[in-house]
């Protein structure tokens, strides 16, 4: 299981503006490719899948490969018109879903 994921946005803005948020997810990102120590296939153990949403509708999501460095950074921009909470979601290869909450208040 990945670790506590860090999140950089905003706690409050204004109506209609938009804003960058930053998530980093402390994760090894194993392709399955190199080997270990005695010659043996490290299982493979990436994050497949990264999802926002605010307010229950879908902001940004993105499928990644196996290329992606460990600890994956997104940054993306959102245009807030009301106040609401920000949902984060990392899935695993696993079916692990690693999950994190951002509120901010919009005037």
């Amino acid at each position: 299981m990945a670790e506590k994921p860090r999140l950089k946005l905003p706690t409050e803005a204004k109506k209609g503006e938009v804003i960058e948020i930053k998530t980093l997810l402390p994760h090894v990102m194993e392709s399955g490719q190199r080997k270990d120590k005695d010659g043996n296939p490290i299982p493979r153990k990436i994050i497949n899948k990264f999802a926002c949403e605010f307010n229950g509708k879908p902001v940004f999501s993105v499928n990644l490969d196996p290329a992606i460095a460990a600890n994956p950074y997104m940054q993306f921009n959102a245009k807030v018109e009301e106040s609401g909470t920000f949902k984060f979601a990392w899935t695993d290869d696993d079916g692990t879903i690693t999950t994190a909450e951002e509120k901010i208040t919009v005037s």
